[in-house]
């Protein structure tokens, strides 16, 4: 009988018992063993030859034991029984014995050739995937595979060409290659995994070197580059390994090597271009920077530029000019100008605008095709970067006496609606044009001289009145320079202005004269006032930028001249204005109106400030209620500029009566907009001050946190102490100034707070003055000087009256805290007084009210109140007995029954809590009180 509790399924379907043994009647039955392994081979899935495996060690002995190791013949029969055994792929579990084979080949291929063919042969095996019979081996033999990578390169010591060129192609193949078919159970690696082993090798290190072997080897040199080409193409850690080994450096030195076929300098220059793309172009370009590098690179420009002639020359001699961009910008010191480098790219830069006898140019001719556009744009690019050599001097002479400028200016000139032939396209004039005024913008500054051969303000000029002019012209705007002038000549009219700018930020007077001489004022002014005739929210950032460096332009050309701020008159105030009008919450839109706002209180300051002509229109156009209104509200980085611009225009004396009567949002004036912003700098600096601003530390009234934390320091005479140094850190100075210009008293509108605060704005110099002495007895303290007598007393008695002024600030400012806690008191007890008072009112219109309810509704209440009402106008009347005259005439009603004096509307006030729906307290009924009424009564009662 069987007898079970339990069954189970093992892995191949069949059901199984557990838990009692299962008997019968002959006896117990054996339980079957269930494999818990159970491999692919063993379900049939697998594809392909079984890959049987092979002791290595046994031919690692062959070749190394003292009694085979000249059996030669042998050798060779059991290498190549190695590579028919792994003609389809190497397991990673048998590299290491196969590379150990391969180095004891090497080792003996200087005295036996016949290992030659076996070890090409296994590096055509090792070109293949390697094999791995789990997954995890990629894992497991990752260290191995990566050291196995790093003996190919290895390798290269050994002098064979043949061998040479099969390791080269092993790596390509290995490094490229992922669609072999290996027919074998075996599953080989995937190709990013070989990249990847590759990369964490030194593979790419050891290649840079071993080109140290193939000098005059030009064949396996150009092998090993190809390999070099792909083992730096979009991989960063493989161009980290070849700088390591200095790869710039070395393929630079040798460019220009005789080479029939020209690869050389091509694979040369695309390894160096992947290195700058995907390394770090900073190492490349100090592995360049150095005369034979930049010798190298302008020998190679000058054949490709002088010599190449198809569209693949073209495209090389970029690529070098490129590189030669981008050495000049990460190393300005680079030895171009003694390379002769800067001359002869002067000399391709300018030769098609300024005719020159040298033989280099004579026959050149650049076409309209792109590689040539791109050229002309490459050397302009390159000659800025060189002009910021630290010897500039000697570059700026370069570029002075190859006509540079006058090659650039030919630019700066109105566009043809239509191109000649042979010459470059509209598309491509406007581009090189907005270019070439790009690179003057950089240039002008350091050629003055120059500039001013080549009548560059005419030119500007000039060209501005075309941009503003009614010629209609389409521009391309097909470039970077060209943003937002497509369509129009916006893009010419900016670089216009930005070269403009360029030149007057020099602050040359000859230039700035030049300018005002050919009536720049006027011409700018009238293009801000025509070109830009749309609200501030309409405009786009290119016009925001334009109308910013407009004003920079003035600020500059009328700066500390009186003429010329005459020159800039009514009309320049009212565009002022209109730019002071601005809405303050388009500072935050992005598109550079804090800029624009920054200029315009930059030219006031500038352009006005000083003429009083100019100063007196503006105060009637009511700048200042302006420049006040932004300070309110603009942010606080714009405050500086703001208050400096006011302070000098308050050496008018009629814009102190535009500050007292200017009022803010609220209410607030100008006093109150100072006495706050003072407090919010001494919050910033940390100054130490009471919940109210008083001062808490007499010895140290105007000290903020950090100069207290600095302390004092000995310093040199010709620097600065903290002290100094705190005065143009904040505006604290600048609000004293202010304050000195309007006075300290009677000023509108000023809360206690800012009397407490105007106290130690009163005496803010004579803090200062106190703090720099301080700092000069804590110096000679420091430096162990001991002043003579009488300074020291003279120091002693400073101090002393500082301090003593400072404690009699704190003392006003708590009289005038004590003060207002009183006058606090003292409004609180009105405030109660007048809540009383309304109590007692109500109180009152009540009792009226009850009163007034009680008459009407008792005759007898009705009776006494008339009687006290005749008693009450008796008393008032001037002779009491006026009854007992002769001619006595007696006005009463007798029958009026009311206590008011008789008219068509009776007023009664009615108070709030009846109107409410509550009815008021009556006095009780007695019926009894009251006499019958009749008819008639009720009739005079109620008329």
């Amino acid at each position: 009988m069987a007898v079970a509790t339990a069954s189970r399924t093992d892995p191949l379907g069949h059901t199984t018992l557990a838990g009692t043994q299962r008997t019968t009647d002959t006896g117990p039955t054996k339980i079957p063993i269930v494999a818990h392994i159970i491999t692919d081979d063993d379900l049939e899935i697998l594809q392909g030859s079984k890959l049987q495996p092979l002791n290595l060690k046994r031919v690692i002995k062959l070749l190394t034991d003292p009694h085979s190791m000249m059996l030669y013949d042998r050798h060779v029969n059991a290498l190549q029984r190695i590579c028919r055994h792994y003609q389809k792929g190497i397991p990673m579990k048998e590299l290491v014995q196969v590379f150990k084979i391969l180095n004891v080949c090497a080792d003996r291929m200087d005295s036996q050739i016949l290992y030659e063919q076996p070890v090409v042969d296994i590096l055509k095996l090792c070109a293949l995937p390697y094999l791995k019979e789990k997954s995890s081996d990629e894992l497991t033999y990752e260290q191995i595979v990566i050291e196995s990578v790093s003996q190919l390169g290895y390798l290269m010591r050994i002098p064979s060409d043949i061998i040479r060129k099969q390791i080269c192609r092993t790596l390509q193949a290995f490094y490229n290659e992922s669609s072999i078919v290996q027919d074998v159970q075996h599953k080989p690696s995937s190709l990013s995994y070989n990249r990847r082993m590759v990369e964490m090798s030194d593979i790419s290190e050891t290649l840079v070197k071993s080109l140290a072997l193939l000098e005059n080897n030009l064949d396996i040199k150009l092998q090993v580059l190809s390999v070099l080409q792909d083992l730096s193409r979009n991989s960063g850690k493989n161009c980290e390994q070849m700088l390591r080994a200095e790869a710039a450096k070395r393929l630079c030195l040798r460019l220009m090597d005789p080479d029939p076929s020209g690869q050389l300098l091509f694979r040369s220059i695309d390894i160096i271009w992947n290195l700058l793309e995907y390394g770090d172009k900073h190492i490349v370009a100090s592995q360049l920077n150095n005369i034979t590098c930049i010798s190298q690179l302008r020998d190679a420009f000058i054949f490709q530029m002088t010599q190449g002639y198809s569209h693949y020359d073209r495209q090389l001699r970029n690529d070098l000019l490129v590189i030669s961009s981008l050495v000049a910008e990460s190393c300005p010191d680079a030895p171009f100008v003694e390379t002769g480098f800067v001359k002869q790219l002067t000399l391709f830069a300018t030769f098609q605008e300024v005719k020159s006898h040298n033989p280099l140019v004579k026959q050149l001719k650049l076409q309209t095709n792109h590689e040539d556009f791109e050229l002309r744009k490459l050397l302009m690019n390159v000659l800025v970067l060189l002009s910021r050599d630290p010897n500039c001097h000697s570059c700026e002479l370069i570029l002075s006496e190859g006509h540079l400028l006058l090659a650039l200016f030919s630019f700066v000139r109105a566009n043809e609606k239509q191109s000649r032939p042979r010459e470059w396209s509209v598309a491509q004039f406007e581009e090189m044009q907005l270019h070439a005024m790009s690179v003057l913008s950089s240039l002008c500054p350091l050629m003055l001289e120059d500039y001013m051969t080549c009548q560059g303000s005419t030119r500007l000029l000039l060209l501005l009145e075309w941009c503003v002019g009614p010629d209609t012209f389409g521009g391309h705007g097909n470039s970077f320079h060209g943003t937002s002038g497509r369509g129009n000549k916006k893009a010419q009219m900016r670089h216009c202005l930005r070269l403009m700018r360029s030149v007057v930020s020099t602050e040359d007077e000859v230039i700035l004269q030049d300018l005002s001489d050919q009536g720049a004022i006027n011409q700018l002014l009238g293009v801000l006032s025509t070109a830009f005739t749309k609200s501030a929210d309409q405009y786009d950032a290119v016009e925001i930028e334009m109308q910013s460096d407009i004003l920079f332009i003035l600020s500059c050309l009328c700066d500390r001249d009186m003429h010329k701020k005459e020159l800039f008159g009514t009309l320049g105030v009212d565009t002022l204005v209109r730019h002071l009008k601005t809405d303050v919450k388009l500072l935050n839109s992005g598109l550079g109106h804090h800029k624009l706002l920054l200029a315009a209180i930059d030219c006031v300051w500038c352009s006005v400030v000083g003429c009083y002509i100019t100063e007196d229109y503006l105060l009637e156009k009511e700048g200042v209620y302006l420049l006040i209104d932004l300070l309110e509200m603009s942010p606080k980085n714009m405050h500086n500029l703001i208050v400096g611009c006011l302070l000098d225009l308050c050496e008018n004396p009629k814009t102190v009566n535009h500050v007292l009567t200017w009022r803010g949002q609220n209410g607030s004036t100008a006093a109150h907009l100072f006495c706050e912003m003072w407090r919010n700098e001494e919050a910033e600096i940390g100054a130490s001050r009471d919940e109210n601003g008083a001062i808490t530390d007499v010895t140290k009234p105007l000290m903020g946190q950090l100069q207290e934390e600095r302390g004092t320091v000995s310093l040199p005479s010709q620097f600065p102490s903290q002290a100094i140094v705190d005065v143009s850190e904040n505006m604290r100075a600048k609000i004293y100034s202010f304050f000195c210009k309007i006075g300290f008293t009677d000023l509108p509108g000023l809360t206690v707070d800012d009397h407490v605060t105007l106290t130690i704005i009163e005496k803010y110099l004579d803090f200062k003055i106190g703090e720099v002495w301080t700092e000069i007895m804590k110096e000679l303290e420091m430096e162990n000087v001991r002043p003579v007598t009488p300074d020291a007393e003279a120091m002693e008695a400073i101090s002393r009256a500082i301090e003593e002024r400072a404690q009699i600030v704190a003392a006003t400012q708590a009289e005038l805290l004590e003060a207002q806690r009183n006058q606090d008191i003292l409004d609180e007890q009105e405030f109660y007084a007048e809540i009383r008072e309304n109590h007692r009112q109500a109180e009152k219109r009540e009792s009226d009210f009850a009163a007034f309810t009680l008459r009407v509704s008792s005759i007898s209440h009705l009776k006494a109140a008339k009687k006290r009402q005749e008693l009450s106008i008796d008393a008032s009347r001037i002779q009491p007995k006026y009854r007992d005259i002769d001619h006595f005439h007696d006005t009463t009603l007798h029958t009026l029954r009311t206590t008011v004096f008789s008219g068509k509307h009776v007023k009664v006030e009615t108070p709030p809590r009846v109107t409410e729906g509550e009815r008021p307290e009556l006095a009780p009924y007695d019926p009894g009180e009251l006499p019958p009424l009749n008819r008639q009564f009720v009739k005079h009662l109620t008329i």
